[in-house]
């Protein structure tokens, strides 16, 4: 089963359990599936690393909008995306701890031969691609800063 039938089946059970926060949020997800299933270009098609891509978008945007909303004292407003946020996430990779990060991006650093900050761009471009969804792209870069520069 694929993420998008996967998620099509948890809208039915949240709809059976009556779970609003659930629904919405898997309504709002199914939404973004479909409009990158009938892009143009797209084939009616949808691989699941497309749609992880889709969904760590959508957390991204979640945890942002979470974060305005507590600098302006909504505390409400920003639960409210967090725990969007989380039901997101039920469906994401594991991410990666920032130890596992950053032997990881040791690893890297020493495959690429990068020895100094001007390499940053040759690091990041390969931990891009190799920890795509399992970690976030700030995450990725503040380490490969921290590690770059002694």
């Amino acid at each position: 089963m694929d993420l998008f039938e996967k998620v099509s089946e948890d809208i039915k059970n949240a709809m059976k359990a009556k779970d609003k926060v659930a629904l919405e949020t898997l309504r709002n997800v199914k939404k973004c599936f479909l409009e990158a299933k009938t892009a143009p270009g797209a084939n009616d098609t949808l691989t699941d690393a497309d749609a992880l891509k889709i969904m760590q978008k959508l957390v991204k945007q979640g945890r942002d909008a979470a974060e305005i909303y507590k600098q302006q004292g909504r505390e409400d407003l920003a639960e409210g995306e967090m725990s969007q946020v989380r039901v997101i996430e039920r469906y994401l990779p594991k991410q990666m701890s920032p130890e596992e990060l950053e032997a990881a991006l040791r690893e890297i650093i020493a495959e690429v031969g990068a020895s100094s900050p001007k390499d940053m761009g040759k690091v990041m471009g390969v931990a891009s691609k190799k920890l795509a969804g399992k970690a976030e792209g700030r995450q990725i870069s503040e380490t490969v800063k921290k590690l770059l520069n002694p």
